[in-house]
């Protein structure tokens, strides 16, 4: 729970450095929220590290495939980084470059996501031929 009081600590700090130094050197405004933003993210993605034993155990004990979990894990970073990185984009300006981004991670989803619709299939599959 630390964390997120780290989070915000960090994300207020980068802010107020940026507006204070945006009027003189507004070029290393941009280079500050960017470090801001690695930061805030290299901390999320430690305490996601630290959290993986859980998705283990849930596919140990679900009996899913270790694949399909490792699979919606890809998905759900896929759009976080996007939308973290469109955010970004978005604060410089490049907002079509930011449409672009989040549809092409749209895209990577949706790639990610057929072969899990595939074991779906073959499960809704081997169902009807056990009633049929």
């Amino acid at each position: 729970m630390n964390e997120i009081f780290q989070l915000v600590g960090i994300a207020f700090v980068t802010a107020v450095a940026a507006l204070l130094v945006k009027g003189t050197k507004p070029e290393l405004a941009a280079v500050i929220t960017i470090a801001g933003g690695i930061i805030l993210l290299l901390i999320v993605l430690e305490v996601f590290r630290s959290s993986l034993d859980i998705f283990t155990e849930i596919t140990r004990l679900t009996g899913l495939d270790a694949a399909i979990v490792k699979t919606l894990l890809k998905m759900v970073g896929i759009g976080y980084i996007v939308e973290f990185s469109a955010g970004i984009l978005n604060d410089f300006g490049q907002n079509s470059l930011a449409d672009k981004l989040v549809l092409c991670g749209k895209i990577l989803v949706l790639i990610l996501a057929v072969p899990i619709l595939e074991s779906v299939l073959s499960l809704i599959n081997d169902l009807l031929s056990l009633i049929a």
